[in-house]
């Protein structure tokens, strides 16, 4: 079948077949000319719905044309994932998506020959600062950039990452830049700092929204119980959306959590049903019962037959996709939805409420809603092709009634966030090797989008004077704290500089690393712990009464000079090395531990390059309890790939507590310890392919005379697979010797001298920094007469 003839006039070739519509719309045919038909950069500005993935994706075209490569950054990964699924289009006209997500996921050569590369800021951040390696390179072959939801620029966390990530990315290789962004007021700044020019900048209003809004405030009666207010806030919410729900249409309710969604779908089937208003399926609906039967969560099989649905990051994928599929079908008709929903699938209703303004966050505490969230979630009301009108509403309370109808009014224009981490970013780019000399410095400063905005807004940021002398003395604090070394005007990164780069670390955190690193060979769990959890990262965690009541329980008096979120945080990592986290720190339980876990992995490599090995290898027993929940005695189990937290406790009750001990068993003794023959035969596999010492001892004496001395040896040999490793040789606790190698097998000498101790121990160390394996030791002891 021809394509469609508006496709068709724009595009006369292959690509027509890409777009699965019949014609562009108003918007679209305006910002056409400059996407398709010019390389200069591109800024678009268009409320939500009005079409822009389709520049997008014409953006792609004229990319391809030219056989160049582009890259997509997308806001979430799960709307990477979801463009790889749309995005076959591409691939039947025979060009590669790819996806780039995880480090252990990515494939180098598909990168290498894809035609589209799809990230999130972060993992392009990640990327580009890798650029110089094989694994990355190919970061530094994109022709294009497109960048959906530029506005995103302005979030608190992540915005100053896509800051730097793009303006990096124009230094490495200055591909087109094609932003496009809901609507925001100041549009002309973005497109300043990319550099676009005028009649390739748009800005187009409410009037090029597929569907009119009406948005609004509306107040509930506040009162002094958090746990009642939520449900004040979800019956006005409901007061607002059954009137449409009752006229055929739908409803999104954004709540502030994953359990809010699951808590207030339960309490709105109640409600409504009081009410008296039917939204369930009807009886010979016989497919949709059938098919609601193979949801895996069962709370919500039972609530989209009455109609009423949850959505949320924690569902499995089959059952988001399910509930997708059945709102836009109308079969779901109220969905309660986190706010990240607003960010990634295209699901539109005619009502739309924003419940909750305020949520808890596990590392800042209660925090308002973005003003972006805000805005992105209000932009999902009306449905193109089934509603004349979209209505959206704020749930508040009444002290900041005025404050939301004033963003409602006015908008928001899109700030830098890059002042907040200037240290940290700066650093990135010296370690990276994109800046160094001063004059870099300053050039690296007018790529930000903080330069472009300061100029346009001097009153809210700084004059462009001083801008360069804040960079300028945050240049200077780099250099006294040791993270950058500079030789007249040229700087470079330390080994400081490039781990706090490397690791994303908060600069304060990577000085109190350092510092615990100068006590290397002395340090225990409890300097790991208390360091981590008094990392700048989670300066802002705060805790609550009931809180405080458990993790006093957990540490008794154990680091009473932390702070109280700092000591909710040790508590959490405490607990979680048992695997027996009490129910009150549950809820924040599992986002400190991922930070925990990336800053455990930092600290080990702080301790292999400035403290011992024996110290990393220490990191790694910690972290692996930790991430495991594990015994100290068992923990060298979780190094056996294979082998996490359930299989290493089952192992560890049959009496098999380390990698010897499986070896040692055998096949034979795992499946007897409970694991299946496969299984058994992958663990044992693995085992032996993990380090296993042993020690000869030669020429040791039994005794030597006081005054005389002799020469003597130990070779240490490895006889699994070779690994990193620390070996020190002690002598009555005192060091004779240590060194860091690649352990295949080493030969060491050993002086015995006859002095005045009336018996020398001798003992070799094997410590595997990079492995949770508990050092292995081996000790001979010769008296002197």
């Amino acid at each position: 079948m021809a394509p469609p003839p508006a496709v068709a006039d724009a595009l006369d070739d292959e690509f027509a077949d890409a777009f699965p519509f019949e014609s562009f719309n108003r918007m679209q045919l305006e910002a056409l000319p400059a996407v398709l038909e010019t390389d200069e950069n591109v800024v678009v500005s268009a409320p939500t719905a009005s079409g822009k993935t389709a520049l997008a994706e014409l953006a792609i075209c004229r990319t391809l044309r030219q056989e160049g490569t582009a890259l997509f950054l997308a806001p979430l990964r799960a709307l990477t994932n979801e463009k790889e699924a749309e995005w076959d289009r591409f691939e039947d006209l025979g060009y590669s998506v790819y996806v780039v997500t995880g480090e252990r996921d990515l494939d180098p050569r598909r990168a290498e020959r894809a035609d589209i590369l799809v990230m999130t800021p972060e993992k392009a951040d990640s990327a580009t600062r890798k650029h110089d390696s094989p694994r990355y390179s190919f970061v530094t072959d994109v022709d294009c950039c497109v960048i959906d939801e530029v506005h995103l620029l302005d979030s608190d966390r992540r915005g100053a990452v896509l800051e730097v990530t793009v303006s990096r990315l124009r230094r490495l290789c200055d591909p087109r830049v094609v932003a496009l962004s809901a609507t925001m007021s100041n549009v002309e700044d973005v497109a300043a700092w990319l550099d676009a020019p005028a009649d390739c900048t748009f800005e187009f209003g409410d009037e090029y929204r597929p569907v009119p809004l009406t948005a609004g405030v509306e107040t509930y009666a506040h009162g002094e119980n958090a746990f009642a207010d939520k449900y004040r806030r979800l019956y006005r919410a409901l007061d607002l959306a059954q009137p449409h729900i009752q006229d055929g249409g739908q409803a999104l309710v954004f709540v502030a959590s994953r359990q809010d969604t699951v808590r207030a779908a339960e309490k709105a089937r109640d409600v409504l049903a009081e009410r008296d208003v039917s939204i369930a399926a009807t009886a010979d609906e016989y497919d949709f019962y059938t098919e609601a039967e193979e949801l895996q969560n069962k709370t919500l099989r039972q609530s989209v037959v009455d109609g009423v649905g949850f959505h949320h990051a924690g569902l499995s994928k089959g059952d988001k996709d399910r509930v997708e599929k059945w709102f836009k079908e109308g079969r779901v008709q109220l969905l309660f939805s986190t706010s990240t929903l607003a960010w990634g699938v295209n699901l539109p209703a005619r009502c739309v409420v924003i419940r909750d303004t305020k949520l808890h966050d596990p590392l800042e505490g209660e925090v308002d809603m973005s003003p972006l969230d805000i805005l992105q979630m209000l932009g999902r009301a009306g449905r193109p092709g089934y509603d004349d009108a979209g209505y959206a509403y704020v749930v508040c309370d009444g002290a900041d009634a005025e404050r939301y109808r004033r963003l409602l009014r006015d908008g928001k224009p899109i700030e830098s966030r890059l002042a907040e981490d200037l240290d940290a970013h700066l650093n990135a780019e010296i370690a990276l090797g994109v800046v160094d000399d001063i004059e870099d410095v300053m050039g690296w400063l007018e790529t930000t989008f903080y330069y472009a905005r300061a100029r346009s807004a001097p009153e809210a940021y700084d004059d462009a004077a001083s801008l360069l002398e804040r960079v300028s003395a945050t240049l200077g604090r780099l250099v006294d704290a040791g993270f950058v070394d500079q030789s007249g005007l040229r700087i470079e990164p330390t080994q400081l500089g490039r781990l706090a780069s490397q690791f994303y670390l908060r600069l304060e955190t990577a000085e109190a690393f350092h510092a615990l690193c100068e006590r290397a060979g002395d340090l225990d769990e409890a300097d790991v712990l208390q360091t981590v959890a008094d990392a700048a990262e989670f300066d802002s965690v705060s805790a609550r009464r009931d809180e405080r009541e458990a993790f006093g329980a957990v540490l008794g008096g154990e680091a009473g000079q932390l702070d109280a979120g700092n000591r909710k945080v040790l508590a959490i990592l405490r607990a979680g090395m048992t695997g027996t986290t009490p129910g009150e720190l549950q809820s924040d339980a599992w986002v400190i531990r991922q930070n925990a876990l990336r800053l455990l992995a930092a600290l080990r490599a702080f301790c292999e390059r400035f403290a011992e090995p024996r110290d990393a290898n220490l990191v790694s027993r910690v972290a692996a309890r930790v991430e495991h929940g594990i015994s100290d005695d068992a923990v060298g189990l979780t190094a056996i790939e294979g082998v996490g937290a359930g299989r290493a406790q089952k192992l560890a009750r049959e009496g098999l507590a380390t990698p010897a001990d499986v070896r040692a068993a055998g096949v034979d003794g795992l499946v007897a310890a409970g694991l299946s023959e496969g299984v058994a035969e992958h663990v044992h596999a693995q085992a032996l392919s993990l380090p296993s010492v042993a020690f000869e001892w030669c020429d040791v004496p039994d005794r030597i005379r006081r005054g005389e001395n002799a020469m003597a040896e130990v070779t240490v040999r490895n006889e699994g697979d070779g690994a990193p490793a620390g070996i020190r040789v002690t002598v009555n606790g005192v060091e004779m010797s240590s060194e860091a190698r690649y352990l295949g097998e080493r030969t060491l000498p050993v002086g015995v001298f006859g002095g005045n101790a009336d018996e020398l121990t001798y003992e070799v160390e094997v410590a595997f920094p990079e492995l949770p394996l508990h050092p292995e030791t081996d000790s001979r002891t010769v008296r002197v007469d």
